[in-house]
């Protein structure tokens, strides 16, 4: 079945990108109220340490609302970053989201820089060819890495406010990424996240869902592998 196409600019423009635009906006929604929430939550722990509270400008600029949200960013690029590499080289039997386990793929083919509509990269060729064919898996650790930093720097912040209250020396951003606090606080999301990765990898070997090009066809056997 063919879908006509909205002849509004406008509509075309929310029909054809709106699987990013919704998730972008639950991406906000879920930060606003992560944002409200943490804030409430961290004003009691302060008010508890006998400390003066923040405000919402003063909060957002906080340790806590820095590590809070890059603690999870990191794990999430660190999933993309790793599953974008890994199903370059590894097959999963009857998975919609394994490359056919002997067949040939688009994906494996050599770029054609002689191609008109390429991406000016491609058409490049040379070492830029070679940077922006690995650019995705790039892009992603470098996410990570940055996310990680800022998980760290936040929750340095955070620590050294407990330490300090508690009569110690505060922590700089390299030794609180050397206590067990902060591997506990990655590790755990981490987890999560490579469970997401093993539930999606190996469901979709037995169950379906029409329509969605995460699944196979709903008519295909068990044992069909790839797209």
């Amino acid at each position: 079945m063919t879908i006509q196409r909205p002849a509004s600019p406008f509509w075309r423009f929310l029909y054809e990108n709106s699987l990013l635009l919704v998730i972008a906006g639950l991406v906000l929604l879920s930060l606003a109220g992560q944002f409200v929430t943490g804030w409430h939550e961290y004003n009691d722990d302060l008010k508890e340490m006998g400390l003066a509270a923040l405000t919402a400008t003063q909060y957002f600029r906080s340790g806590h609302f820095l590590e809070a949200t890059f603690e999870n960013w990191e794990s999430e690029f660190l999933q993309m970053a790793l599953y974008v590499l890994l199903t370059v080289w590894l097959r999963q039997r009857g998975s919609s989201e394994s490359k056919k386990l002997y067949e040939e793929e688009e994906v494996d083919a050599e770029p054609d820089t002689s191609k008109k509509d390429a991406p000016w990269p491609v058409r490049q060729g040379g070492w830029v060819l070679v940077l922006y064919r690995n650019s995705l898996s790039i892009a992603f650790f470098v996410l990570f890495l940055a996310s990680v930093w800022l998980h760290a720097k936040g929750g340095a912040e955070v620590f050294s406010i407990e330490q300090v209250h508690d009569g110690k020396a505060p922590s700089s951003t390299l030794e609180y990424m050397g206590t067990s606090r902060f591997w506990f606080e990655s590790l755990q999301n981490w987890q999560s996240e490579f469970l997401s990765i093993l539930s999606i990898v190996g469901l979709s070997i037995f169950l379906r869902q029409h329509g969605s090009p995460e699944s196979k066809p709903v008519d295909a056997s068990h044992a069909e592998t790839g797209k």
